[in-house]
């Protein structure tokens, strides 16, 4: 593969807590950029959706065969696709680490947002298994990230959506060129 090539195809992560429209602006960019998109909850293990169904916050045990399938599901995508989207929450540095893992042209989109308005968003969501009054352990759990990490770039989603789609699509032309 030359290095053209190797540029083309990228994997963004979108991270950031439940309710921060990860989601949301991943079919929207996939939608104006033709990118492949998958979101990293339908890999949970069955166990670790109970889990959360019943209101229980995830520990670092329960995520890591999560994020090992995340990881495989990132190498598989870099391979086949010129633009690739992940939906993953990333939530701790030592998350970003085990998804770049022996993976290249992965970069982060961190979707910021203060409590407050990510649990007005978490209220008025149907029909999804993550339960509001967890938005306090994301928040608890959350390392955001920091200048050593120069794959992560942020949006600020206290703007309407088109706003935020605007601005991370920016983020992924300047990255592939």
């Amino acid at each position: 593969m030359n290095t053209e090539q190797k540029k083309a195809h990228h994997v963004f992560i979108l991270m950031g807590v439940s309710g921060s429209g990860k989601s949301a602006l991943a079919s929207a960019i996939a939608a104006q950029l033709g990118a492949a998109c998958l979101d990293g909850d339908f890999l949970h293990p069955r166990a670790n959706i109970s889990k959360m169904a019943a209101g229980h916050a995830l520990n670092d045990e329960d995520r890591a065969p999560w994020l090992q399938a995340l990881n495989d599901a990132i190498f598989a995508m870099q391979r086949t696709n010129a633009i690739s989207l992940l939906v993953c929450s990333a939530l701790k540095e030592s998350y970003r680490d085990k998804l770049r893992a022996g993976n290249q042209n992965v970069s982060f989109i961190y979707l910021k947002g203060s409590f407050e308005v990510i649990e007005q968003r978490l209220k008025a969501r149907k029909g999804h298994f993550f339960k509001p009054q967890m938005l306090v352990t994301q928040f608890e759990t959350l390392q955001e990230p920091g200048e050593q990490e120069t794959d992560v770039y942020t949006v600020d989603i206290k703007q309407p959506l088109d706003g935020v789609v605007a601005d991370a699509v920016k983020i992924i032309q300047r990255i592939i060129g």
